[in-house]
């Protein structure tokens, strides 16, 4: 370390600050606690509901008709233990360096845990380090920090005597001794951070249509329950009988079988089941699924602002060429030359500059330069005398072989050079423009330059010297930007870039990667927005790059997005854009972002690669339009069961079926079938409306199944001359018919539902038709599930009432829809 007249704290003061909890401890929560994740998926509508008709089924004693209970326990684990698996992963994310840090305390250096560091320590920071708390600068010897995690400008900041140093920004070059003024939670970091620790529940419009669904069900439920209990005791011959004999068992087992049917009990285990495979498929290509109804808000995005550094650019900064000044001009680029005398001098010109570069600590343009000219060849030359860089010169200077070389910022050396060179600083402005960071590389001869002790003791610019090249580097852009935004652009996602660089910088990197694809992205300084949402909502469907914007900017800029119903997606990996992903529908979080930007993004790319993006929106599409599909299958058992449930209480008949009937048909013709279905390829957009769409399709079919399930309750009894009311063998007989009456429309609404019905699809419905009348005729299923073959007459009965029930399913499908047109034209015109 450098010498230093600074003792710093004495173990007596560190003590004291310790006992008053003035030291660096940071409580840090990267995602939700074990006890939320449980109370989250143990806690719900559904559950509770299940819950308590299988509670009431078990007190009767039929314990097989209690079956469909489990579904609750099958669907609070799958949740639970997928949301461990990505709070597990997540927590081992961390942006934080491991290394310990270096105090000085009673006059000596002492290493320290980043915890230990207490307020007021005299702390030292090294090229490499992590600001672990902000300080103020006591002396420095060329610290520059890169603050882009704070702030979004990927440009390093040099350094001064009495400069703040913030938490989070990383130093590149140099080194500081630095006092500490706010350590733990009261650092920047710390702060910005703060509004972004409450926990966001993702907004999923397929989980909000099912909670829809759920909630207009319980109004149902409750009052149809105790109706249909009542009607069934009826049934039996009044309470007094009902409770005398036991057959208040039946009532209950009867009514709990109307209440299951209406919820769609598989349709919320199937969601969760379909949510966890996406999310499992995802974490394959490490990306991080840290709740499971993101899944599905990807599918809905349309509109996805990207962060530049650590997104479409990794951060790092690439040297690309040296551009030779002293020929003329090439035709098709600013500033493109062909030689500057040949050969020779090129490379006289690289040796140059990969000495200017060499310093003992060069920052990041520095060590870029001189990766990129080691792959060229070169090495270190002979160097008489050296003028380090300085962010108060803004140039550097090396004397070899008795000639004088600079490198620094092109305006501040030309305007101390002799002669008019604006000609060289058009060049310069071109390249810029281009996004290029320009440095100017210019020479003196060996007779203008002074004794190269001197010139080391007195550094200036000679006015002699002239300028010889331009060194172009840039920001390294992902090689994957350009294909991955290619594809947003066709999938109809409006992409933006939100930078707090320069605006001219960040728009000519996205002409790179054809962020518009042919068109010329329209950049604006962030300065000139709106703080009126409105009207920050309107100047943003023309801009396609945003420069030197603030984090409250960023948050601001979602905000206004949403007014004009857009679903946002966010990118980042910075303490900045934490709002603003919180802010967003869905944030999504780079490998390497700070540990509060990863705690409230849903998504984390685990290995900072912007090209899983595509994956993710396409597993999500995918979870989206094929639950659709499956979701209008579990509504129809919905609509016929309430309607059932109704007709029930209406006409004071006995329930036509029992729980495990319907607990055996939904899981031949909806649940696992269903399950099939939503792990097809589909990569339909999301169309929003889902819960309109479903109930439109699954009206038809559910009024259909319902009328034919009455018709054979209300009739077959006469045909066949059962006494349903009396006789527990003709009641069962009913209810076994009715069941395969039920099961029946239920292929036919699977068919309807798997079109077209062309290879697999079609084969699916076979199987599980065929699965279905196989089932029958085996004797442990028969028995659990009360089946029962047709035989005698009362083969012809059943038959007769299937083709009855076939006739209605095909005119429901033409009446009922014809009557929702009716209806909601009328509702239009009012």
């Amino acid at each position: 370390m450098p010498q230093t007249g600074e003792r710093g704290l004495t173990a007596r003061e560190v003590v004291q600050r310790e006992q008053n909890g003035q030291t660096n401890k940071v409580k840090t929560q990267s995602s939700r606690s074990i006890g939320q994740i449980v109370r989250a998926n143990v806690f719900t509508l559904f559950n509770g509901i299940i819950l308590a008709a299988m509670i009431m089924v078990l007190l009767t004693g039929s314990w097989r008709d209690s079956v469909f209970g489990f579904v609750i326990i099958i669907n609070t684990g799958i949740g639970i233990v997928t949301e461990l698996k990505a709070k597990r992963t997540l927590d081992k994310l961390s942006i934080l360096v491991a290394s310990n840090y270096v105090v000085r305390r009673d006059g000596e250096d002492v290493e320290v845990q980043h915890d230990q560091i207490v307020l007021d320590d005299l702390l030292w920071i090294r090229s490499g380090d992590q600001v672990p708390a902000d300080a103020r600068i006591v002396a420095t010897w060329g610290l520059e920090l890169d603050e882009s995690m704070l702030t979004g400008e990927s440009r390093t900041v040099r350094k001064k005597e009495g400069d703040q140093v913030y938490s989070g920004s990383t130093a590149v070059s140099g080194m500081a001794l630095t006092r500490v003024e706010a350590v733990g939670e009261h650092s920047y970091a710390a702060t910005l951070t703060a509004q972004a620790k409450v926990y966001k529940k993702t907004v999923s419009d397929l989980t909000r249509g099912i909670n829809t669904i759920l909630k207009a069900m319980t109004f149902l439920v409750v009052p149809l329950c105790v109706l249909l209990i009542w009607s069934q005791v009826r049934a039996v011959g009044g309470w007094d009988h009902a409770i005398a004999t036991g057959e208040w068992r039946a009532a209950v087992v009867s009514a709990v079988a109307g209440v299951v049917g209406m919820i769609p009990e598989g349709l919320v285990l199937l969601t969760s089941v379909n949510f966890a495979l996406a999310a499992m498929r995802l974490a394959r290509k490490n990306t991080l699924v840290q709740e499971l109804e993101s899944v599905e808000t990807l599918a809905r995005v349309d509109c996805l602002n990207l962060d530049k550094t650590g997104t479409i650019t990794d951060g790092g900064i690439a040297f690309s060429r040296i551009v030779l000044l002293e020929e003329p001009v090439e035709q098709g680029g600013p500033g493109a030359s062909a030689g500057n005398g040949g050969a020779g001098s090129a490379r006289a010109a690289k040796q140059a500059l990969y000495d200017l570069a060499n310093e003992e600590q060069p920052n990041g343009t520095g060590q870029a330069v001189l990766a990129g000219l080691r792959d060229e060849g070169f090495s270190a030359g002979a160097v008489d005398a050296r003028v380090p860089f300085s962010s108060a010169r803004k140039w550097s200077a090396v004397v070899e072989h008795g000639s004088l070389w600079y490198m620094g910022a092109p305006e501040v050396l030309v305007s101390a050079f002799s002669g008019d060179w604006s000609g060289v600083l058009d060049q310069v402005n071109g390249y810029a423009a281009d996004g290029n960071r320009v440095l100017l590389i210019a020479k003196a001869d060996a007779g203008l330059a002074a004794d190269p002790k001197d010139f080391a003791a007195s550094p200036r610019i000679i006015h002699g010297a002239r300028p010889v090249a331009l060194v172009l580097c840039s920001e390294r852009i992902r090689p994957d930007a350009e294909e991955t935004l290619a594809w947003f652009r066709e999938q109809g996602v409006r992409c933006r870039v939100i930078s707090g660089d320069n605006p001219v910088t960040v728009g000519a990197i996205a002409r790179k990667v054809r962020l518009t694809g042919d068109e010329r992205p329209v950049a604006m300084d962030a300065r000139d927005l709106p703080s009126d949402v409105n009207e920050l909502a309107r100047v943003l469907e023309n801009v396609d790059v945003l420069g030197r914007v603030l984090p409250d900017q960023k948050k601001a800029i979602v905000e206004a997005l949403h007014t004009q119903g857009h679903v946002v997606a966010m990118t980042g990996d910075g303490v900045n854009d934490a709002l603003a992903l919180k802010e967003a529908d869905l944030g999504i979080a780079m490998g390497n972002a700070a540990s509060a930007t990863k705690a409230v993004a849903q998504v984390v790319l685990v290995d900072s690669k912007f090209s899983h993006l595509p994956d993710v929106v396409a597993r999500g599409r995918q979870v989206m339009a094929n639950m659709e599909r499956v979701a209008s299958l579990f509504l129809v058992k919905t609509v016929y069961s309430a309607l059932i449930s109704l007709a029930v209480v209406l006409t004071g008949i006995p329930y036509p079926y029992l729980p495990r009937h319907i607990t055996y048909i939904g899981a031949l013709t909806i649940g696992m079938p269903a399950f099939i279905l939503a792990l097809a390829p589909n990569t339909r957009r999301y169309i929003p409306g889902f819960l309109r769409r479903v109930v439109h399709f699954a009206l038809p079919g559910g009024v259909a199944t319902a009328a034919s399930v009455l018709m054979a309750a209300w009739f077959l009894p006469g045909v066949m001359g059962w006494n349903v009311d009396d006789s527990a063998a003709d009641l069962a007989d009913l209810r076994a018919t009715c069941a395969i009456i039920l099961f029946v429309m239920g292929v036919f609404v699977l068919g309807r539902v798997a079109q077209p019905l062309n290879g697999w699809r079609g084969i699916l419905v076979a199987v599980f038709a065929a699965a279905g009348v196989i089932g029958m005729f085996i004797p442990f299923v028969r028995g659990f599930f009360a089946l029962v073959v047709p035989q005698g007459r009362l083969i012809p009965a059943t038959l007769i009432a299937m083709g009855g029930s076939v006739a209605v399913f095909f005119l429901c499908l033409w009446i009922v829809p014809m009557i929702w047109r009716i209806i909601a034209r009328a509702i239009a015109t009012r």
